[in-house]
C-alpha cells in the first residue's frame, strides 16, 4: 500500500505556511496557563484520565449534549482509526467522497478492506449514489467541510444521505468551526450519524493534537472497545479543557479567519483561477489555462508553500491555507508577479 504522506513541515528556514490549514494565530492564553499548571506538580507521573472526563463536561456544557456522547482522541485521525477498526473488518467496503480527505482510503486499505468512492459531480455536490446499498458495506465517511474543496453539504444533504444508508455515517467536521451550519443537531436524532471534531484548526492546536467525536451512547460505548487505554495524555486534556472553554476567543479568531478567506478568494479570483465557496479555513483554486504545478513550484522558491494536489480521474488544483492578513498579502503579490 502507498502510505499517506502529510503535507510539507520544513524544520529549517523561514516559510509562510499556507499548505496545511493550521491556524496562524496563537490559541488562546488560557491554554498555555492550563499546560503550565498542569506540569506544575507530579500529575505527569501518573497516567492520564483514559476518559478525558474534565474535557468531556466542558464540552458536553458547551454543545448540549451529556458527557457520555462524547469520545476524545489525539486528534481526528486517532479517532478516525478507532472508527474504521470498530466497523470496518476484512473484505468489507468504507464509502467515501472523492476527491476528499486522502487518509481516508488509508486507514481502509490497512483494514484489508475495500474503498468505495463515489466521485463528487462538478459543483461538489453528492448525488443518491453515495447512498445506495452495497453488500459489506459497513461505514461511510463524508468530511463536511470537505478537504480539498471547502465545500459544504447542508444537514438535510447530510441527513436525505444517511436514512438512505444501510451503515453508520461518519460526518468529518475538522473544519466545521469555520461553517455556517453543522450537523450536530442530526446526532440527536439518529444513531447512525456520528460527527467528529478536531481543535487542531479552530483552536489552533494542531501541535497538540486532540479531537473528539459525538454519537450516541450506546456507540460510544462500543468505539472506547478499540481505542488505545490513554490515547490522550494529561497536558493535552487540560489545554483542550481550557482551549473550548474559550468560546469568546473562539468567536473573534473564527471571524478574522473567515473575513481573511474572502478577501483571499476575491484576490485570486481576479487573477483568473476559479475557486470554489470555501466554507473552511483554506481556498481550492484552479485555473482554466495554466498548469497548476509550476505555479506552487514558483511559490515555493520564494519561500511560500501552498499545497499542490492532484487526484487521478478528477484533475490536480492549488489548496492554499488562510494565513494572518500579512502572509496572504505576500502570497497574492507573489502570484501577482506570476
Amino acid at each position: 500500500m502507498a502510505g499517506y504522506v502529510p503535507g510539507e513541515q520544513p524544520q529549517g528556514g523561514t516559510w509562510i505556511k499556507l499548505n496545511t490549514n493550521e491556524n496562524p494565530y496563537a490559541p488562546s492564553p488560557a491554554v498555555a496557563r492550563a499546560i503550565a499548571a498542569a506540569a506544575s506538580d507530579r500529575t505527569l507521573a501518573k497516567y492520564p484520565d483514559p476518559l478525558a472526563t474534565v474535557f468531556r463536561l466542558r464540552a458536553a456544557d458547551i454543545l448540549g449534549v451529556d458527557p457520555d456522547w462524547i469520545i476524545c482522541g489525539n486528534g481526528s485521525d486517532d479517532l478516525l482509526t478507532i472508527l474504521v477498526r470498530t466497523f470496518v473488518g476484512s473484505g468489507d467496503r468504507l464509502r467515501m467522497p472523492y476527491p476528499s480527505y486522502i487518509l481516508y482510503r488509508t486507514l481502509t486499505e490497512i483494514q484489508a478492506a475495500h474503498a468505495d468512492e463515489v466521485h463528487f459531480q462538478p459543483d461538489w455536490s453528492l448525488d443518491d449514489s453515495f447512498a445506495s446499498p452495497e453488500k459489506n458495506l459497513t461505514l461511510a465517511i463524508i468530511a463536511n467541510p470537505n478537504s480539498p474543496s471547502g465545500t459544504l453539504l447542508s444537514p438535510d444533504r447530510v441527513k436525505a444521505l444517511a436514512e438512505r444508508l444501510p451503515c453508520p455515517l461518519v460526518v468529518d467536521e475538522a473544519y466545521g468551526d469555520f461553517a455556517e451550519t453543522n450537523c450536530l443537531d442530526l446526532v440527536r436524532q439518529s444513531e447512525n450519524i456520528i460527527v467528529m471534531r478536531s481543535l487542531s484548526k479552530s483552536y489552533a492546536l494542531a501541535g497538540l493534537r486532540f479531537g473528539f467525536a459525538v454519537a450516541q451512547p450506546h456507540i460510544i460505548q462500543q468505539l472506547r472497545k478499540v481505542k488505545d487505554s490513554y490515547n490522550c495524555d494529561t497536558l493535552s486534556i487540560a489545554a483542550a479543557t481550557a482551549a473550548i472553554d474559550d468560546q469568546a476567543w473562539l468567536k473573534t479568531n473564527r471571524a478574522v479567519i473567515i473575513a481573511t478567506r474572502q478577501r483571499l478568494a476575491a484576490a485570486v479570483r481576479g487573477f483568473g483561477f476559479q475557486v470554489a465557496e470555501s466554507q473552511a479555513n483554506f481556498v481550492w483554486c484552479t485555473h482554466p489555462n495554466r498548469p497548476h504545478k509550476p505555479i506552487y513550484e514558483a511559490l515555493k522558491r520564494q519561500g511560500i508553500l501552498i499545497r499542490f494536489m492532484d487526484y487521478a480521474g478528477w484533475g490536480d488544483g492549488l489548496r492554499i491555507t488562510v494565513g494572518t492578513d500579512q502572509e496572504i498579502d505576500a502570497c497574492v503579490h507573489c502570484l501577482k508577479t506570476l
